[in-house]
């Protein structure tokens, strides 16, 4: 009996370590723009929009020889490339232009919310 009892509260016991979880959003959603962006209506160019071009674009589009002579690396490159639509054609992937960044897959849904709320709300230098 006494072996019949251990047996039980051993299975009740894992049962209960099995149901004890923590995810995290991010994680988990990875691709959601769900707390992306805040909802004053701005994203900080500085603080929000380059690092996602440091790490997706200015390794091949800043310098003196960027490629495919798209020149980013500033906020008047960057706004300039912006305001002539070829930005958000290029990392939507939208037909008719070249897929950025290239040899990668789409940027994630959050750095797409981003970007757009950055040319939306006027690409502020902020």
């Amino acid at each position: 009996m006494s072996r019949f009892l251990i047996v039980l509260l051993a299975c009740g016991l894992m049962a209960g370590i099995q149901s004890c979880y923590y995810d995290k959003e991010q994680l988990l959603y990875a691709n959601s723009s769900a707390g992306c962006t805040d909802s004053t209506g701005t994203v900080s160019y500085t603080q929000k929009v380059v690092p996602i071009f440091t790490n997706l674009c200015y390794n091949c589009h800043a310098g003196n020889t960027p490629s495919g002579n798209i020149q980013m690396g500033t906020y008047a490159s960057d706004k300039a490339i912006a305001l002539n639509g070829k930005l958000w054609g290029s990392i939507d992937h939208a037909s008719g232009y070249v897929p950025m960044p290239e040899g990668t897959s789409k940027m994630t849904d959050c750095q797409l919310a981003v970007i757009r709320k950055w040319i939306n709300s006027g690409m502020l230098n902020n």
